[in-house]
């Protein structure tokens, strides 16, 4: 049986997703955020015989990410999304998402498979070259945004300073850097940050700057700290040469992370 789910199941839906912190960082993020009855954000549960919870579907604005134990009903979760005029979005574990696509009627746009990792142990973390590593401060923003347009893979994405400062605040991101020579040359940051996880982003080091192993200390620190407060942590990539980077410092890999976008009536 599928019904949406209120502040009521949170207790069981808790103990089904929280089984999981990294796979499952954004719908606990999201539900620490703005719980079960927001205009834009939903909350659909499969429940078995029994009244056990065994899947969830999270709806967040225009996307929506599935999970479960174990078998779910694929299909009652499609129909959902199916009725959903402002559907465009389709993420989350492979498993889950792979279920639910053929049940999907909207015309698929844009499919991208991304390698998805995860870290719950410091052993191979690369502590003792982390001395110079710093904390960003929110009034040093700018100076994160100019490093991350030098450097290539991230001159092309946005960076809206106000939402990077205004998540630092709300503790839901935090940024190490090093800097050399007056600059800032290399970082790593986090989103998503909720009680149980952390997604890594934006590691990377300005060109002029790099084989100093400035980039693994900055993640190294970055990681420590977030391991010591009992986060796991998680990110997608889809270069498998960045990978390796990851598998040296103790990164598993989870599975593949997909996402999907579909055109709009």
């Amino acid at each position: 049986m599928i019904r949406q789910l209120t502040m009521e199941d949170d207790l069981q839906c808790q103990k089904l997703i929280q089984t999981k912190p990294a796979e499952n960082l954004f719908i606990i993020g999201d539900i620490e955020s703005y719980g079960y009855e927001q205009d834009f954000q939903k909350l659909w549960g499969d429940f078995d015989e029994s009244g056990k919870l065994k899947a969830v579907l999270l709806k967040y604005e225009k996307n929506y990410i599935p999970y479960a134990a174990d078998s779910f009903n694929a299909e009652g979760f499609a129909a959902i999304i199916n009725e959903d005029p402002e559907f465009s979005m389709l993420s989350g574990l492979e498993p889950f998402t792979k279920a639910i696509e053929p049940y999907l009627i909207r015309k698929l746009s844009t499919k991208r498979k991304l390698f998805y990792v995860k870290l719950t142990s410091s052993e191979r973390l690369k502590l003792s070259d982390n001395v110079g590593v710093k904390e960003l401060k929110t009034e040093e923003i700018n100076r994160l945004k100019h490093l991350l347009q030098q450097i290539p893979e991230f001159q092309d994405k946005p960076f809206n300073l106000e939402i990077k400062r205004r998540n630092m605040e709300l503790g839901a991101a935090r940024c190490y850097y090093i800097e050399e020579d007056g600059l800032m040359v290399s970082t790593a940051s986090t989103s998503a940050e909720n009680t149980s996880s952390a997604m890594i982003v934006a590691v990377g080091t300005d060109s002029n700057y790099k084989r100093k192993g400035y980039a693994t200390a900055c993640l190294s620190k970055l990681c420590a700290d977030l391991l010591q407060e009992g986060k796991e942590l998680c990110l997608f990539y889809e270069n498998p040469e960045a990978g390796s980077i990851y598998a040296r410092l103790g990164f598993e890999q989870i599975g593949y992370w997909m996402m999907y976008t579909y055109e709009t009536s």
